[in-house]
């Protein structure tokens, strides 16, 4: 919670990237303690569970104390002082933003407890499912960071009312391209990658996996339109998408997954991110005005035709090993992304000048 608020401060200062530092700074430092435990044998101890608790809280305090010094740093004074009246103010001016998380929390994670709670074998069916989502829960980590620094840069080009619109240009090229070379490569390669980290059932794991990697595309374009209509203040709109997602995820669950067990569920999902996605560019295309860019639209699908092209190619007609073909066509989708014009390294640096 402190590191949260605290790097909410840094985002406030437009410091992002010490922002972007601080929010790995815990698992690094975890990372290097678990290092340090294992060449140790601490794990093989009857206590070994209660070491990695420490080592997870001790990297949790040094990265509150790291944030607090840099924020003190850059601030230079600190007070504390409770007042009754600003706190009341502030909890009314969050309530819309808690239960647009919270609703937005059921439609993203309640599948898993409904795989469990309907089907007869459904602490089976939701591991199976659980395998698939850990690859997407990573992955959406590259956009959450991304939306975090969104925010505070939307909020402020709203507040001096200057047009946002060549920014959200930009950041959908940016962070959509790679969204959709991850998740139809995803889709392509979905048994390779789980035969690469797990060891039972791959193949119903696979086709969850592919398609809950294609939502990715999907929560990538929530994340940035999601964001331009927070930090616009639109939160009753996204309230009642979110509540709408909600009910359509649940009702979309209780039927497929009764007729296709995990598999179901990742249907629903998948069709219920898109959904949500559509309805966010609408509601911010109504209040923004924006043009419809017909280029930038034919690019991307002149783009995402080359990527299922690139991916045909490599799975299905090269007889290499599968990570040199995998290794291949991320290599192509990355030139084709630059040959196609969609990304560029103007607009890579462009994107600078907004910090």
């Amino acid at each position: 919670f402190f590191i949260l608020y605290l790097r909410s401060n840094l985002a406030g200062l437009h410091l992002f990237k010490t922002d972007s530092i601080v929010s790995v700074l815990d698992r690094l430092i975890l990372i290097v303690l678990c290092i340090f435990m294992l060449k140790n044998d601490v794990f093989k101890s009857e206590e070994g569970i209660m070491y990695f608790v420490y080592a997870q809280t001790v990297s949790y305090l040094l990265t509150t104390v790291t944030a607090f010094i840099i924020l003190l740093s850059k601030t230079h004074s600190f007070s504390f002082k409770f007042d009754k009246a600003f706190s009341l103010m502030i909890l009314k001016k969050s309530l819309p933003f808690a239960i647009l998380t919270l609703l937005m929390s059921f439609y993203n994670r309640i599948d898993t407890v409904m795989i469990e709670r309907i089907l007869p074998d459904g602490d089976v069916q939701s591991g199976i499912y659980a395998q698939a989502f850990r690859i997407l829960d990573a992955t959406n980590m590259i956009a959450f960071l991304t939306a975090g620094m969104l925010l505070p840069i939307f909020s402020r080009m709203l507040k001096y009312k200057e047009s946002v619109e060549p920014l959200v240009k930009l950041i959908s090229t940016l962070l959509l391209t790679p969204a959709i070379v991850v998740g139809i490569g995803c889709l392509f390669y979905s048994t390779e990658l789980m035969e690469l980290m797990y060891k039972e059932h791959i193949e119903d794991s696979a086709k969850i996996f592919g398609l809950l990697m294609m939502s990715f595309i999907a929560v990538s374009t929530t994340y940035i339109f999601g964001t331009l209509l927070t930090a616009n203040g639109n939160m009753r709109q996204l309230n009642y998408m979110a509540a709408t997602g909600m009910l359509f995820n649940i009702i979309l669950n209780y039927f497929l997954i009764k007729q296709y067990n995990a598999y179901g569920s990742a249907i629903s999902s998948m069709i219920t991110q898109f959904a949500t996605a559509g309805i966010q560019v609408f509601i911010a295309q109504k209040i923004f005005k924006f043009k419809a860019n017909f280029r930038l639209i034919n690019t991307f699908i002149v783009f995402t035709v080359g990527i299922i092209g690139i991916n045909y190619a490599t799975h299905e007609l090269l007889e290499f090993h599968w990570m040199i073909r995998f290794s291949i066509m991320v290599a192509s989708s990355s030139l084709l992304a630059f040959i196609t014009g969609i990304i560029s390294l103007k607009s890579m640096f462009r994107i600078m000048k907004y910090g």
